[in-house]
């Protein structure tokens, strides 16, 4: 910070001399020395301007340092999202019926992951054949797989069929592939099921 002072002894001697002179013209009568008077009045402002206000520098007594330790550790880790396979409407199961879902894992970077998918919870299912539940317990098959031409199952063995990857930081989205196989049409209502994705690292 800064220290402040008025004047200096200089400005306070010729500031106690214009004061004087003032007050002599007052004495005097200032209608006999209008001049004067005027330019003792200016050489008072003045002077009270330049003298006013004058910075010192505050007294320092010196400095110290220290130092600020920032740190972090990075563990490897993953999170995964997952939409849905959406088979839309149908009324009848005679002809194959695909869609599509997705993955989306983010991983640590340079982590190796593995996606895997788990049989979902219809009764009798496997990673091969899983099935959608509907009313009265009623199943349609299905199966999803890792590539557009349904050859590669998805499942979650690691190193039999899931999907290996290696994390770079962000967000990696893989498809996943769904397969309405032609097959006898089931009773009319709501089928699903829910399948289990977990990301191994």
């Amino acid at each position: 910070m800064t220290a402040l002072r008025v004047g200096s002894a200089r400005n306070s001697m010729c500031l106690s001399a214009v004061i004087g002179s003032f007050l002599s013209l007052s004495r005097q009568g200032v209608a006999r020395h209008p001049r004067a008077a005027g330019r003792v009045s200016m050489a008072l402002a003045g002077l009270l301007l330049s003298s006013a206000l004058v910075p010192i520098a505050a007294n320092a007594a010196g400095t110290a340092t220290t130092t600020m330790p920032v740190s972090m550790t990075i563990t490897a880790g993953c999170t995964v999202t997952a939409t849905s396979v959406p088979f839309g409407t149908q009324s009848t199961l005679g002809a194959v019926i695909s869609a599509q879902g997705t993955v989306s894992a983010t991983c640590t970077n340079t982590t190796p992951y593995n996606i895997g998918l788990d049989k979902g919870g219809g009764t009798g299912a496997t990673t091969a054949v899983r099935e959608m539940t509907g009313p009265a317990g009623a199943l349609i098959n299905y199966g999803l797989f890792q590539n557009a031409g349904f050859t590669t199952n998805f499942g979650n063995t690691v190193g039999t069929d899931t999907l290996a990857g290696i994390g770079n930081g962000v967000a990696q989205t893989v498809t996943v592939y769904g397969r309405v196989p032609a097959q006898t049409s089931p009773a009319p209502g709501a089928y699903a099921d829910v399948v289990n994705v977990t990301v191994t690292f």
